[in-house]
């Protein structure tokens, strides 16, 4: 460790000597390769994306700033992987790192980015005008504005897929939507989005409705849409803990959907934090002996908690214990810091893209339904936050069989004995598909388990009418290392959802006339679909 190295000209602690020697070296060699291609004019193509715009190449002097940048920052990448720290150290310092490499981009700044620069001049300093226009818009909201958010609405042309609300408590309103067919599935499918964001992003535009093609493929579909808690509420919502969430969220929502579809068993389906809620409810169910769920669907869900993806940096006992702190007995977790924390995972994409545009450029960002979902946050209470984040990415409890006991009962998902389809994405940086195939070792029943291309959501929300993208399967056991599952892969073009849907029929049962009245005396039509509670904005 450091302590065994002199530091007579400021040698940096924890550092290897011969390895920051190195990358010195090396970083000097590289600095002067550069140098000397400038001076003669040869300075080669930069592939990054930031500096791709013709204002960086036909600048000498803003190409080889861009070329410094580039090298310094990967030189300080490089110390930071070299540091001899603890693992969790390593991750937190390189995260912080790339954090600060990312911020100071000559791109992010008026001063140093040619591209703003000359709109600017052609503008007659119009740009500048208007981006001072959005920064100030933006400083309002309190976030970066990603989409031209004018362009869309919930219930005007995002979550129209018809339905109904047929329950409602404090918790959640529960859709129920239209058959479009002849005949369905006699077991309907209960779906359950995370808390954490709104339930919409499964029923985007017709042409990406994950619900919109459940339903034209003949199943029943109910969803949960969970209620954004505001700081105004009076009553007891900001207190509601991860057994609140279980018993009179979920749990209630397979038994309104038996209820109205007239079946002893339901097929239910999660997302992922919705993915695990589910799980635990099942286990629940498991626990008390009830058998209520016919089959299971995880999409980009994590049980075994052993690699956190990119949120393990803010996995550790301090943070947790500042929440608990804080908000552990009551209170909320905000959507605005739960956006801006998933935002600065991706800084580039997500954070100083729509600087550059939207402040330097002065221009308004392209209308996209993702982003504008992702720009529509949600507020969770913090006694039900704190607990999931410690029992899950602090502790890793749902792991071991009875370590936690929710509703009153210990948590084993090895009770679950149902099949389970599984889903992960093979460039998930929020839920790695390393750890969702350990996740499927837990469960007790037959596992088909999949793995999609691209990342967390668009692997998910892949539609069939688009014929992108592809997924594979394996024959292999779910015992076997990931790495040995996917060297025995099969590789299929286009989208996984005829392969779930052609799954899901063997748990659904035969094909009845479908009902065109939805709910039930017991449960009747509260309002239209999507509902008020997906309307409710975070503050």
């Amino acid at each position: 460790m450091s302590a065994s190295f002199p530091t007579p000209w400021g040698f940096p602690p924890g550092m290897d000597q011969s390895e920051l020697g190195q990358i010195q070296q090396q970083f000097m060699q590289q600095w002067q390769a550069l140098a000397q291609a400038a001076a003669q004019g040869e300075l080669p193509e930069i592939k990054d994306r930031r500096f791709a715009d013709q204002a960086w190449k036909s600048s000498p002097m803003h190409a080889l700033m861009a070329h410094l940048y580039l090298l310094s920052g990967d030189a300080m990448k490089q110390l930071a992987d070299a540091a001899q720290v603890e693992p969790e150290v390593k991750d937190q310092l390189r995260f912080s790192v790339s954090q600060w490499v990312d911020a100071m981009s000559p791109a992010n700044f008026l001063a140093t980015n040619p591209e703003a620069q000359q709109a600017l001049i052609e503008s007659g300093g119009k740009t500048l005008q208007t981006g001072i226009e959005n920064f100030l818009k933006d400083l309002q909201k309190g976030r970066i504005t990603q989409t031209d958010e004018s362009v869309f609405e919930v219930g005007r042309n995002l979550a129209i897929t018809p339905g109904a609300v047929v329950f409602q408590n404090k918790y959640f309103q529960l859709l129920q939507y239209t058959p479009t067919t002849e005949t369905v599935y006699q077991r309907p499918l209960l779906m359950v989005p995370p808390c954490i964001n709104k339930y919409y992003i499964m029923d985007l535009q017709p042409e990406n409705s994950l619900v919109a093609y459940l339903v034209s493929q003949g199943f029943t579909v109910f969803m949960v849409s969970w209620r954004n808690p505001l700081p105004q509420d009076t009553d007891g919502i900001q207190t509601a803990t991860w057994d609140d969430y279980i018993e009179d969220g979920i749990l209630t929502a397979i038994d309104v959907a038996r209820d109205i579809s007239s079946q002893g068993k339901v097929n239910v389906l999660g997302f992922c934090v919705g993915g695990t809620m589910l799980t635990t409810a099942l286990a629940v169910l498991a626990a008390r002996g009830q058998e209520k769920v016919s089959s299971l669907t995880l999409l980009a869900t994590m049980l075994d908690f052993v690699d956190t993806g990119a949120l393990g940096v803010f996995a550790n006992e301090p943070h947790a214990r500042i929440r608990e702190h804080s908000i552990g007995t009551g209170g909320l977790m905000t959507g605005r810091e739960l956006a801006s924390t998933f935002s600065f995972l991706r800084p580039n994409e997500l954070v100083w893209n729509y600087v550059v545009s939207n402040y330097l450029k002065g221009q308004t960002p392209v209308p996209f339904d993702l982003l504008y979902w992702n720009s529509d946050s949600t507020n969770l209470s913090g006694p039900f936050f704190t607990w999931y984040f410690r029992n899950a990415y602090i502790e890793n409890n749902f792991k071991e069989a009875g370590k936690v006991k929710v509703c009153g009962e210990k948590v084993n998902f090895g009770k679950i004995d149902v099949p389970a389809y599984l889903l992960a994405s093979k460039e998930d940086h929020i839920v790695p598909w390393q750890t969702a195939y350990h996740s499927a070792a837990l469960l007790g029943g037959e596992i088909r388990f999949v793995l999609g291309a691209s990342g967390h959501i668009a692997g998910v929300i892949n539609p069939t009418s688009k014929n992108k993208r592809h997924y594979w399967v394996s024959d292999a056991e779910v015992a076997v290392t990931p790495e040995q599952w996917v060297d025995s892969a099969r590789e299929h073009p286009g989208s996984w959802w005829p392969d779930h849907t052609d799954w899901l029929k063997a748990s659904s049962g035969r094909r009845v006339k479908a009902k065109k009245q939805l709910g039930n005396d017991q449960y009747p039509v509260i309002e239209d679909a999507p509902g008020s509670y997906v309307k409710v904005r975070a503050v």
